[in-house]
């Protein structure tokens, strides 16, 4: 670059001289001289401008040729996700992934619901139940079943995309909980009551990421009416995210919108609490409140899930009894905790 700069200030430097000494000439030896200089100067703008035009051409051929390989060989840009290592389910035990602190769904003593379930698929299969206990959060599923330490998870959405789901076994709903004292009788996120009274949310994760309550909420501008509860709480607790129901029962919120099985079995245990499920079904454009649910086993273990797909379906009446016995509210006519419909006939029931 530098040397590049000293030869143009040369050049610069030559054509001042040359200037300074045609003014000595006579006229026609000037003419002469400004003729050749100025054939000079115009062959070499001819020849940049070709220069130019060519490295142009170039540039453009390069261009076509480039789209041109991109378009040969754009398939073989896309890089495949990594498959799952293949890990065979156990034959000798049933393998369950749970959490150690999660009523009325599992703990660690064996009283929840699922636990009631995986108890009923194992003894089907005359096979041991063996647990693996792991907090049910953010990282749940990638440290037990995608690792091969456990083959099967009690209670997953149907539509779930971390493991590969069985028929549903139940169908449930998010619900308003309120004191019946107050009479606050809220059905709909769109019910005028619910601007002027203070509502308990459950917020899932450390993040705080939003449940669809909270979406629909924020969607009707209700967020100063909202008080977060986390889902997980102190795990030092018995059963942490019972909290949002005991501030329903102290008055610290008018209404608490929950998941339907955890409200109907905390009503068993605190007479008082109204439960009314979230209507309708889903909130335009498209946000959920029912949801079926399954039991989810790794991807590629479809012996396993046909298994289980065929013990949900010819022991549905026990497991029935199971979701009666806990309060679990089900769309399709099913009691909640205080022994009244929860849920009017709005769909069939779960298809196992």
């Amino acid at each position: 670059m530098y040397s590049r700069f000293l030869r143009r200030l040369e050049r610069c430097r030559a054509t001042c001289s040359v200037t300074g000494a045609q003014a000595s000439l006579p006229a026609t030896s000037r003419q002469r001289r400004r003729t050749a200089t100025v054939r000079q100067h115009n062959f070499l703008s001819y020849s940049a401008l070709a220069a130019y035009g060519f490295v142009l051409i170039a540039f453009f051929c390069l261009i076509g040729c480039g789209r041109n390989a991109l378009v040969a060989i754009s398939p073989k840009q896309y890089i495949n996700p990594p498959r799952q290592k293949k890990i065979p389910a156990s034959t000798t035990a049933l393998r369950v992934c749970s959490d150690p602190n999660n009523l009325p769904f599992s703990n660690k003593n064996g009283e929840g619901f699922e636990n009631k379930i995986a108890e009923l698929i194992a003894g089907d299969m005359d096979l041991p139940l063996e647990y693996t206990w792991w907090p049910q959060r953010r990282g749940f599923f990638r440290n037990t079943l995608r690792e091969g330490i456990c083959d099967v998870v009690i209670g997953v959405p149907t539509s779930f995309e971390l493991a590969a789901t069985t028929g549903s076994y139940y169908r449930s709903t998010y619900v308003f909980v309120s004191r019946t004292d107050r009479h606050i009788d809220i059905h709909s996120f769109d019910d005028a009551q619910l601007r002027n009274v203070k509502i308990g949310v459950q917020l899932v994760g450390d993040d705080g990421a939003n449940t669809p309550p909270v979406h629909a909420l924020n969607n009707r501008g209700m967020v100063d009416n909202i008080k977060g509860y986390t889902l997980y709480g102190d795990y030092k607790d018995e059963s942490p995210p019972s909290r949002i129901l005991d501030a329903v029962e102290k008055g610290e919120v008018d209404v608490a919108v929950v998941w339907g099985p955890f409200a109907g079995f905390y009503a068993q245990h605190h007479p008082g609490l109204l439960i009314k499920p979230v209507s309708p079904e889903i909130d335009l454009p498209y946000l959920p409140f029912v949801y079926d649910i399954s039991i989810g086993v790794r991807r590629g273990e479809d012996d396993l899930r046909n298994r289980i797909d065929g013990i949900l379906h010819r022991r549905h009446a026990d497991i029935e009894a199971i979701l009666d016995r806990y309060g679990v509210p089900r769309v399709g006519g099913s009691k909640n905790g205080n022994g009244d419909s929860a849920i009017k006939d709005k769909s069939t029931s779960p298809s196992i």
